[in-house]
């Protein structure tokens, strides 16, 4: 059986990542495997780390997204894959890799996830994540700082450069392919439970 792919994208710091993982436990005891596409930015060890900061990492050439293709189709086999590690301290792939299994339901969430067509099409739901431009920015000062150590002057100025207009040339159009608008975030709790309503009766349709 192929597994059920539910794609979440929207801004960052939207929530996507919280209603993934909402999803998921709400879904059990149906089998579920979350991968994040911030894990597939590719990796440029040829560039100096000053280079490396400078690389715009909200456009989607930033993104390996041939691998994330590669895997999210192993994952829809049941296979079980080995996701990259990235490190943002760095902007460098670790030398390890997390180990993900196939699983009933894979849950993918990004913010460039419905930029690129392949990804769409491999999508069984697409749901986009719709949050205050205030909220996220909040969210992702609070993130940056406190879970991946980067000072505030260089979290605001990469907002502003590229994060914003990126965010309005590539992530804010996508939502035209969303299947579900989800607003408010990851606290939107009715949103969430209408969604899990909708996932199992499309599990229960293809499972065996």
């Amino acid at each position: 059986m192929h597994a059920l792919i539910i794609g979440i994208a929207g801004g960052s710091g939207s929530g996507k990542t919280t209603i993934a993982g909402r999803i998921a436990t709400e879904l059990a005891p149906v089998l579920t495997s979350c991968i994040d596409m911030d894990a597939y930015y590719r990796h440029r060890p040829d560039l100096s780390f000053e280079e490396r900061q400078r690389l715009n990492w909200d456009h989607p050439d930033s993104l390996d997204f041939d691998l994330f293709i590669e895997q999210l189709d192993q994952l829809g086999r049941g296979e079980t894959v080995a996701k990259p590690v990235y490190d943002y301290a760095t902007h460098l792939r670790s030398v390890d890799a997390e180990t993900v299994g196939g699983a009933d339901v894979v849950i993918v969430d990004g913010i460039l996830l419905f930029a690129d067509e392949r990804v769409r099409e491999r999508c069984d739901v697409k749901i986009f994540v719709d949050a205050d431009a205030d909220e996220r920015l909040i969210r992702r000062l609070n993130r940056d700082v406190a879970e991946r150590g980067r000072p505030l002057d260089e979290i605001i100025e990469q907002y502003l450069s590229t994060v914003k207009p990126m965010h309005l040339q590539f992530v804010e159009p996508t939502k035209q392919y969303a299947d579900v608008i989800v607003p408010r975030g990851g606290d939107n709790q009715v949103a969430i439970d209408m969604i899990v309503s909708m996932i199992r009766q499309r599990f229960d349709a293809v499972a065996p």
